[in-house]
């Protein structure tokens, strides 16, 4: 595996990737309205293309397919996190992170901040984060817990 910059290219299969792995690894901690809205979201290419251009973008590639991504924005929030469902539990995840929160530390960030789901959170307390508060989300009518996090560095 390797994990490189992610490019304009890597957008079809990132967004693959994302509804893939809500569909899969997220079904036991939200409902499927909660799954479909939130899912919805690889439908805006705008935001997806602001992403690739605004945002440090890793992707872990394994045998020629992206099998996991991150997003760091403004050098303090992590926007995007997601393995690949097949690839779980696996250290993709500790990489990645790792490697975002170097980003972090390069562009002089004091703190890193995320969005993090009830799926992710048991990963990010590990990485060292702890819960600010916890959140619900307003998707299209739909409400969504989520947890803002924070780790110091």
């Amino acid at each position: 595996m390797i994990i490189r910059k992610g490019n304009q290219n890597d957008l079809a299969e990132m967004k693959q990737l994302f509804t893939e792995t809500i569909t899969s690894v997220c079904k036991n901690d939200y409902n499927d309205q909660q799954l479909e809205v939130w899912r919805s979201g690889a439908e805006n290419n705008e935001r997806w293309l602001k992403v690739i251009h605004d945002q440090f973008v890793l992707v872990a590639v394994s045998d020629h397919k992206i099998v996991g991504f991150s997003t760091l924005d403004k050098g303090s929030y992590i926007d995007l996190f997601f393995v690949h469902k097949n690839y779980q539990h696996q250290g993709i995840a500790s990489k990645l992170y790792l490697q975002i929160e170097d980003e972090a530390r390069k562009q002089e960030g004091k703190n890193l901040t995320a969005d993090v789901s009830k799926t992710a959170l048991t990963f990010f307390e590990k990485m060292g984060f702890h819960v600010l508060k916890e959140q619900m989300v307003n998707a299209k009518g739909i409400m969504l817990t989520n947890y803002k996090m924070e780790k110091k560095l």
